[in-house]
């Protein structure tokens, strides 16, 4: 598709979701599903919890519309609207820990890289298997790409526990890749 047919689509139905015509927000979902449905279940425990945070999120970006600055990225829009839905829908269901950074600091792995024999789905389902806390901050520091500050003021944390349940994260995602691994050696 052309470029300036695809840009002139997407502001059509976007003014039309402004003025909350529901065809157009069938189609805004449906053209943005298969990109945030993997950016919700990487946040969530299982499926049904990606599903929550990813039709909450979609009701914020109905709601909120009209401050979508038209010319700027709608992906990052909605994509920034689903993190910060993960992120309120973590802290409604989980009781935040405080960890401690000295054992953080201490764990290592010599091991190797398990990630390359592995599929995408067994990494995810290695994901969903951290706690909702190792998994918030794994996916916002690895994979959204925000510092340690941002984490803390996001999720009402120190910046010294999101470096530890980071360092944790990853120990543990580690251990779940090799053991993962290990089956993937015997078959």
């Amino acid at each position: 598709m052309d470029i300036a047919i695809h840009l002139q689509r997407e502001q059509d139905y976007l003014v039309a979701c402004m003025r909350q015509e529901r065809w157009a927000q069938e189609l805004l979902y449906k053209d943005y599903y298969n990109t945030m449905m993997p950016l919700c279940q990487r946040y969530a425990t299982n499926k049904e919890d990606a599903l929550d945070i990813m039709h909450e999120g979609f009701i914020k970006v109905f709601k909120h519309i009209g401050k979508y600055q038209l010319g700027t990225s709608l992906n990052a829009w909605i994509k920034r609207i689903m993190v910060n839905t993960a992120i309120d829908f973590y802290r409604k269901r989980v009781r935040r820990r405080t960890e401690d950074l000295d054992t953080a600091f201490g764990i290592k792995s010599p091991e190797p890289n398990a990630i390359n024999f592995l599929a995408a789905e067994e990494i995810i389902e290695c994901l969903h298997q951290l706690s909702p806390s190792y998994r918030s901050i794994f996916n916002l520091y690895v994979i959204e790409g925000y510092s340690h500050k941002e984490i803390a003021a996001k999720m009402n944390i120190s910046e010294s526990t999101s470096r530890s349940n980071l360092v944790k994260a990853r120990a543990k995602l580690r251990a779940l890749l090799l053991s993962n691994y290990a089956e993937y050696e015997r078959r």
